[in-house]
């Protein structure tokens, strides 16, 4: 067998140990007895009979479904996760009297509406107890290069010919060909800078790794030689490996041997099998559960990993590596005190460029498109100093502890001279580094006045009042917004001579005239409108693009009337309960990569009374869903008496 070939087999056995997912189901709950009584009963009293009087005729199984939506599977087991975001989706559009459409020939009372609406938002506690499977997931691409730095002591930078991907509900779990030519690339270029040709200017990385430093005259003992793999092992795998590995990766050495390779060339090739395990380039669960168990607490090798890859998208530590090999991770005392480490570490600027970006918009800005004839501003310099003020904030936010009501109402920032420029605080700030400086204007002052949130809530030529307002609802409170309609037209698709003298807003008004978008649009708007003395790229103004002055006045949902983007932002700061919910609900979706479920909305409706009594400070928001039942356990098996 070739050198190549009998590499590949010891590859593919490395692969033989790591665990597939397993068919989900879940114990029965035996907890919140007495709401899942009064949840079946409303569902039966309430829910039920809407969805057959009102929704049924057009969404159901004996016709095409229209929107996507078919009740006719939900009726029976309205708790199954797979109807979880169907509810959600009516509750937005029952809510927005956008379903039943106005045209229909029946059309419920508003008493009607709101008890559906409260008997679906307890469909919750007929969810069985359960923290859902373990996501099989591989590594992301900024985790993969920040593993290999911590590993190796290489350049994140190695990696850059990955493609980018994306984070969150949607990690990846596959391997094409192409990508497995593209890891062993890498590879080679991380091996060249740990077994440098000539004199070696990485022996500590060696001593780490191996134990001493190499050389062609090295010469590894049978001894040598297993605990050179079981500690390399240990490292890429995040933790111990099992003996069956260690004996694939000895095998590996052997090889090299066997085709008149140096002990350290046989080394290195015994490192290349390491970087090109799916063990190192997947997050894996552990095998070794009682087969009667469905449910059991991660073991402290895995929470080590869950935890330092959502704080650090990157490998645990040697501290988070000793708790483990003590046991004592899973200890509450110790789990808090180990989130406050890491978060106060430089790693965690990871959390912001994994989360805190995604959950602002903010990763998109770098390919957003500006016209620029119309904002020569907007330049890559300008764009990387409105994401570092974001950032840069919202480490602020979480390394003080401050409350998350700060995101909506604080009074400083971070700026530097580009970016102060769209503040009109040129003459404030001096020197090229970003710096922080008070806010004495409360048009100013956190993300919904933030330049890098305005102008991805934008269009290249203008602002979008609509964009702004789906951005405010969603990522800010945690409403669901429906979908526009597919056949709706944009704004520039009217009548260009019957609205030349109209300005944006009139044009946005003149739009909800159609019945099919006044229902969405009605909650919408305001917020968006409220936020229109901002332009496309964030800076302040009097008048829009045609001359006329800024209407900013709206009302929210819930009838509460504003005139200006400061009372917007106090409107939207005294909801803390929501935006801290809304916070939670993320983070633990991105911790868990997957989306929130039935029983999850019951464990973040425990989490926010723990928030809420510590004035909804931000690492006391981490740590709850660090230490949340879904992110500390997981389902293992189906059960198979059903």
């Amino acid at each position: 067998m070739s050198l190549f070939k009998h590499f590949a087999w010891c590859v593919a056995a490395l692969c033989c140990s790591v665990c597939l997912p397993l068919t989900p189901h879940a114990n029965a709950d035996e907890d919140h007895s007495e709401q899942k009584a009064a949840a079946k009963k409303s569902f039966e009293d309430d829910v039920a009979p809407f969805i057959k009087r009102y929704c049924l005729d057009c969404h159901q199984n004996r016709r095409p479904t229209e929107a996507g939506v078919n009740f006719s599977p939900a009726l029976p087991k309205p708790e199954d996760a797979a109807f979880h975001e169907q509810w959600k989706k009516a509750i937005a559009r029952v809510r927005a009297h956008d379903m039943p459409p106005d045209y229909a020939d029946r059309l419920p009372k508003d008493e009607d509406r709101e008890a559906f609406l409260k008997g679906v938002a307890q469909i919750k506690y007929l969810s069985p107890r359960d923290p859902g499977l373990f996501i099989i997931r591989r590594l992301t691409k900024v985790e993969y290069s920040n593993t290999l730095r911590d590993l190796f002591g290489v350049n994140p930078e190695v990696a850059n010919d990955l493609p980018d991907e994306v984070s969150g509900a949607g990690y990846l779990n596959s391997l094409s060909p192409l990508q497995i030519e593209q890891y062993l690339a890498i590879a080679e270029k991380v091996l060249n800078e740990v077994f440098p040709n000539g004199e070696s200017p990485s022996s500590e990385q060696q001593l780490t790794l191996f134990g001493t430093t190499l050389s062609e005259e090295t010469k590894l003992s049978n001894a040598d030689i297993r605990e050179s793999a079981r500690t390399l092992a240990r490292k890429a795998f995040r933790r111990p490996p099992t003996s069956e590995e260690v004996d694939t990766l000895t095998q590996v050495f052997e090889l090299g041997r066997e085709n008149d390779l140096s002990d350290t060339e046989a080394l290195r090739l015994m490192v290349k099998a390491v970087l090109v395990s799916p063990q190192f380039l997947f997050i894996t669960p552990a095998t070794d559960v009682e087969p009667t168990e469905q449910i059991v607490p991660l073991d402290d090798y895995q929470l080590a990993s869950r935890l330092s890859f959502l704080v650090w998208a990157s490998m645990p530590d040697d501290e988070l590596m000793e708790l483990a090999d003590q046991g004592k991770l899973r200890e509450p005392s110790v789990l808090k005190s180990q989130v406050k480490r890491l978060l106060i570490d430089p790693r965690s600027r990871a959390l912001f460029d994994g989360f805190g970006a995604q959950w602002l918009g903010l990763d998109r800005l770098e390919n957003q498109v500006f016209d620029p004839k119309v904002f020569p501003e907007m330049t890559n310099e300008m764009k990387l100093a409105m994401y570092d003020e974001a950032r840069l904030f919202f480490e602020s936010i979480v390394r003080e502890n401050q409350s998350v009501v700060r995101f909506i109402d604080a009074d400083y920032t971070y700026l530097n001279p580009t970016l102060a420029s769209v503040y009109g605080l040129d003459d404030q700030v001096t020197g090229s580094e970003m710096q922080r400086v008070q806010l004495s204007n409360s048009r100013r002052g956190g993300i919904l006045g933030m330049p890098g949130v305005l102008a991805v809530t934008s269009f290249p030529n203008r602002t979008s009042p609509v964009k702004r307002g789906v951005w405010v609802l969603e990522q800010v409170l945690g409403d669901h917004v429906p979908a526009a309609p597919p056949d709706v037209p944009a704004l520039e698709s009217q009548d260009q001579q019957s609205v030349a003298n109209l300005n944006l807003r009139e044009r946005t008004e003149l739009h909800r005239t159609d019945p099919v978008c006044a229902n969405c649009h009605k909650l919408l708007d305001p917020i968006g409108f409220g936020l229109e003395n901002y332009d496309a790229i964030g800076r302040w103004r009097d008048q829009d693009d045609q001359g006329d002055a800024i209407d900013a006045a709206g009302e929210l949902p819930d009838g509460r009337k504003f005139s200006n983007p400061t009372e917007l932002k106090a409107m939207i700061a005294s909801r803390v309960d929501e935006l801290a919910r809304n916070l939670v609900e993320k983070l633990l979706a991105y911790g868990l990569c997957r989306s929130l479920e039935g029983y999850d909305e019951i464990v973040v409706d425990g989490l926010m009374q723990e928030i809420a009594d510590d004035d909804y400070r931000m690492q006391t928001l981490i740590t709850a869903v660090v230490t949340s039942y879904p992110f500390t356990h997981r389902r293992v098996q189906e059960d198979r008496s059903k």
